[in-house]
């Protein structure tokens, strides 16, 4: 790989770390999946910026966004497209290069490729042809939401990534019952035009207590990261014009869970904040009975015989609510 070493802006400490990262292992025919900055282009690190700059192609997903990050950091490296729309033959593409010996670094818009962003399916691809795929973490929305929102502890740091929310009131109001029935803060994107309707459908489902925490703009100079119960949401997004206007991470919190009966079927039969109905129909929407039993315990403690008997019969119930539809 070309020793060629980077610019010193901040003299010899700056010099001797890139002469530190230069040194490392560099593979040739491995896939290098970079994460770049999501605002900031300050925040690129020292590793991401070498595979940038000395990969022999960059896979973007636009590569209008990633010509902006490559001129600001003096990189010269060509550019192909691998987004949503040609992921299927960009993989082969990028297969094809690495079994030729070419480094190939992939990158999304922003942040970590493969994570809510296009990606998967090209290290999907490279990975079943037994070539390297080689990760370079760096920055994420989502990590950066829930260090500014301090809505995780060091007890409980459980958290659910949940993606974008359906853009229709009627599938996102299921979703966001789904979602919310986990005892542990659910972090999700919104995009501006539908965050005052997500809210709306938020304080409908989780009620007007529950916590939201609203992170827009992180990492650039209008970053606003604000925590307020749903039902005073809209009133906080109606106190400046420019509130509704960025990209968003939105972080639903965990109801508070409450005391409750030590027995388990008397547990189970009490309605806590969060509702277990609610969770083992999330469950049984993508597992077996008993996988969903054996989640369901190992979230909420509970016995899982009795978790099993309760889902046996909320999957009964589904099945004739379906027969007599």
């Amino acid at each position: 790989m070309n020793q060629t070493l980077p610019l010193s802006p901040t003299g010899e400490i700056w010099q001797r770390q890139a002469e530190r990262v230069v040194q490392q292992h560099w593979p040739r025919g491995a896939l290098y999946v970079v994460a770049t900055p999501i605002g900031n282009l300050g925040d690129i690190g020292l590793r991401a910026w070498h595979a940038l700059a000395h990969a022999d192609v960059i896979a973007a997903e636009d590569t209008r966004a990633t010509r902006t990050l490559c001129e600001a950091w003096g990189i010269g490296t060509p550019l192909i497209a691998a987004h949503r729309h040609n992921e299927a033959t960009a993989a082969e593409a990028i297969c094809a290069r690495l079994e030729a010996g070419e480094r190939v670094a992939l990158v999304s818009d922003a942040g970590a490729p493969a994570v809510s962003d296009p990606g998967a399916r090209v290290v999907r691809a490279v990975r079943e042809r037994g070539l390297p795929v080689i990760p370079i973490p760096g920055p994420s929305a989502v990590i950066t939401a829930l260090m500014g929102s301090g809505v995780t502890t060091d007890e409980n740091p459980a958290f659910a990534f949940a993606g974008f929310a359906p853009p229709k009131s009627t599938a996102r109001v299921r979703w966001l019952k789904q979602w919310s029935a986990l005892p542990a803060p659910v972090v999700f994107f919104e995009s501006p035009h539908r965050l005052r309707a997500t809210v709306g459908d938020l304080r409908e489902v989780c009620g007007p207590t529950r916590r939201l925490t609203i992170a827009r703009e992180l990492t650039k100079r209008f970053e606003e990261i604000a925590t307020v119960a749903l039902d005073e949401a809209i009133a906080w997004l109606d106190g400046d014009a420019h509130r509704e206007q960025g990209e968003f991470v939105l972080i639903l919190h965990a109801a508070p869970v409450i005391a409750a009966p030590t027995d388990d079927e008397d547990l189970l039969a009490t309605s806590g904040t969060w509702n277990r109905d609610t969770l083992l129909d999330a469950l049984l929407s993508r597992l077996s009975v008993r996988d969903a039993a054996r989640v369901a315990a190992d979230i909420t403690g509970l016995s899982r015989d009795a978790l099993y008997r309760q889902a046996l019969a909320r999957k009964a119930a589904g099945e004739t609510d379906d027969a007599e539809e």
